[in-house]
């Protein structure tokens, strides 16, 4: 298979950043079908896509045309049968655990035909981890994209030892195609080269808010006026989702067993409080008032 023949790509999860990745796909011009085993949650998808295409539209980012005819390439199914038969490309962008993502990958294997690519979304787990349970190691590969997918201009595409050169060229293609800038990473770290930046500077101020150095406020205001970062670690995980950060922080401890990568006691008990930033009204900071941004 060349770039040129992929046609159908399917994203595997409607989530915060499945749903994005999926418009992304389908503004590209690709058949896209968003698959997800909540129902609930495809329609959720479709009616957040709506109002941000919407805003896109009348701000001048797209015309109507384009918007009418991504939506048009855009289709939705609780099936991963269906999702994968009809693929050329699979992007997964479900929950950041392994045993679920290897699950997922060899139920793939044994649907979609034998030179469909599998590119996981995973922000830290190498895809070595994740291809052994398939036949086809050659062709599976990172393709993290960031949050959120259609405004972060920027995929870290990652190859492990087994993985093709061809199909790195291809993910480079289908980057270079949805209008996102690929940086190709030939060597696998788990983390990658973004996360493991930023969760230095989130272990950090972690640190520093635990030990009673600053308060988390403080923390994000310096981080804003004297490193110039456009929102501070604590507002970063609030935006990301701080589950999200954990299930990171949780795959990176059970792969090194080095104490220091286990998510703090702070991150801990916000998860078991559902406390988890924007998306639910509450994390570090309270967002009921303002209301939840998507």
């Amino acid at each position: 298979m060349k770039s040129k023949d992929i046609k159908n790509i399917s994203v595997l999860g409607a989530g915060s950043m499945g749903h994005q990745i999926g418009m992304l796909c389908a503004l590209g011009g690709y058949e896209t079908t968003i698959q997800d085993i909540n129902e609930a949650a495809l329609k959720d998808a479709g009616e957040k896509l709506e109002g941000i295409m919407t805003k896109w539209v009348k701000k001048g980012k797209i015309t109507e045309e384009m918007k009418n005819d991504a939506f048009s390439r855009l289709h939705y199914t609780t099936s991963l049968e269906e999702a994968a038969v009809q693929a050329d490309f699979i992007i997964e962008a479900i929950v950041e655990k392994l045993d679920v993502k290897r699950e997922v990958f060899q139920k793939l294997d044994e649907l979609a035909a034998p030179d469909v690519i599998f590119a996981s979304n995973s922000s830290t787990i190498v895809n070595s981890l994740i291809a052994s349970v398939t036949s086809r190691k050659d062709k599976v590969v990172n393709m993290h994209f960031f949050f959120p997918p259609l405004v972060m201009d920027c995929v870290e595409v990652v190859m492990s030892d087994e993985t093709s050169e061809e199909t790195a060229k291809m993910t480079m293609d289908v980057c270079e195609r949805i209008n996102r800038t690929g940086v190709l990473l030939k060597k696998e770290i788990s983390g990658f080269v973004a996360n493991r930046i930023l969760g230095a500077l989130q272990k950090e101020a972690m640190y520093l808010y635990e030990e009673g150095i600053a308060d988390f406020k403080d923390i994000d205001l310096i981080c804003r006026k004297a490193l110039n970062h456009p929102i501070g670690p604590f507002e970063l995980m609030d935006l990301s989702g701080i589950d999200v950060g954990y299930y990171v922080m949780q795959q990176r401890y059970n792969e090194t067993g080095n104490p220091e990568d286990k998510p703090s006691k702070a991150i801990e008990e916000k998860v078991k409080a559902g406390t988890l930033g924007r998306k639910t009204g509450k994390g570090w900071y309270d967002y009921t008032k303002e209301g939840v941004k998507n």
